[in-house]
């Protein structure tokens, strides 16, 4: 059982080259019969087992004897059993679109090959079908991992660059560029499985940020233990979510508005302070005017040991790696960028609005 359309293509490609190589074979040896046995010119021996294997209906171009016409008869079987093997494969190919395939998945794995600093959602069910809407709203590149065909299918169907797969495996996840990747989500409903992709990608690539779904409390731990940069509990969040939406429906409205869509005037985005090309590093806010540069609002600071700094003010001094949180209009984040430069791995990403 093909469990994907590569494996499909591939059977199929497998047993055209099989089938090829098998008529080759009976040609080779009915040239040898009639050359070495028969005893005629080589050009004849071929030109013979052409027409003979074509059963074009020619006569014989020399007289045969019982034995050569034996052999004969067995070369016309072995013949239209070989070719009609041939037919038959190359007719499924061209009516199951194997051959289209073949090219979309050349393209596909070129695609792929050029990706760099991408991020991989893994799984497309409909955690993963929001994921990916938010980030092409954020106009991201990303690669959707899914072993369900139908999923696949829906994922190409909506434009993704879409790979069938098993996430858990380190080969699936060499084949999307989990090397050359920023983050990777593990959004596949089984906790166990979240676990493994975390741990291969870690493997994989160290430096990648990894996220990940987790149904429990206790799963929640283990993937962080696993190593899990972030773990996103969508019950927990959810209720946590709609108890917001019940005492503060206003202030979630507005948190909304700039986190998620596409349509959205104020964005929230973060800042990494390179201490070698920033040269703010070590002003004070004050003394940096950013917001008087930019119009963009410095919510909070993230220093490099962890502690979170909200709403800082003039004298709070900028210091190496500093994660500073932003808001502001489209214009104002990529002016406030182009001052910051260079920042996060997100640093060629726009809004989309931009």
């Amino acid at each position: 059982m093909y469990s994907t359309l590569e494996q499909k293509y591939q059977r199929i490609q497998k047993e055209l080259v099989a089938g090829t190589i098998a008529l080759g074979c009976v040609l080779l040896t009915g040239t040898l019969w009639y050359w070495l046995v028969e005893g005629w010119p080589w050009e004849d021996a071929l030109y013979m087992t052409v027409i003979t294997l074509s059963t074009v209906g020619y006569g014989e171009i020399h007289p045969l004897k019982s034995q050569g016409r034996l052999f004969t008869i067995g070369l016309i079987l072995m013949g239209v059993v070989n070719i009609g093997y041939i037919i038959n494969r190359f007719t499924e190919a061209v009516i199951q679109g194997y051959f289209q395939e073949g090219i979309r998945l050349q393209r596909q794995r070129r695609l792929m090959e050029s990706l760099s600093g991408h991020y991989i959602i893994c799984g497309f069910s409909r955690t993963g079908r929001q994921i990916a809407k938010e980030f092409r709203a954020e106009d991201v590149s990303f690669v959707v991992i899914d072993s369900e065909l139908e999923s696949v299918q829906k994922g190409q169907n909506e434009g993704y660059i879409t790979y069938q797969g098993d996430a858990t495996l380190d080969e699936t996840l060499l084949k999307v560029g989990v090397e050359k990747a920023t983050c990777i989500v593990a959004a596949l409903p089984s906790d166990a499985e979240n676990l493994y992709i975390v741990l291969s990608a870690k493997t994989l690539n160290p430096k990648i940020r990894a996220i990940a779904r987790a149904s429990t409390e206790e799963a929640v731990q283990k993937l962080q233990r696993g190593g899990a940069d972030a773990v996103i509990s969508p019950y927990i969040t959810g209720g946590k979510r709609m108890a917001a939406a019940a005492l503060r429906p206003q202030v979630l409205d507005f948190v909304d508005g700039i986190l998620t869509g596409a349509d959205r005037q104020l964005y929230m985005e973060e800042f990494l302070l390179d201490p070698v090309m920033c040269s703010l590093v070590g002003q004070t806010l004050q003394k940096a005017k950013l917001r008087s540069q930019t119009g963009a609002l410095v919510l909070a600071i993230r220093r490099s040991n962890g502690i979170l700094i909200g709403g800082p003010n003039g004298d709070t001094v900028l210091m190496p790696k500093d994660t500073l949180i932003c808001m502001g209009t489209a214009e104002q984040l990529q002016s406030l960028n182009q001052i910051l430069a260079p920042i996060h791995p997100r640093q060629l990403r726009q809004p989309k609005n931009i």
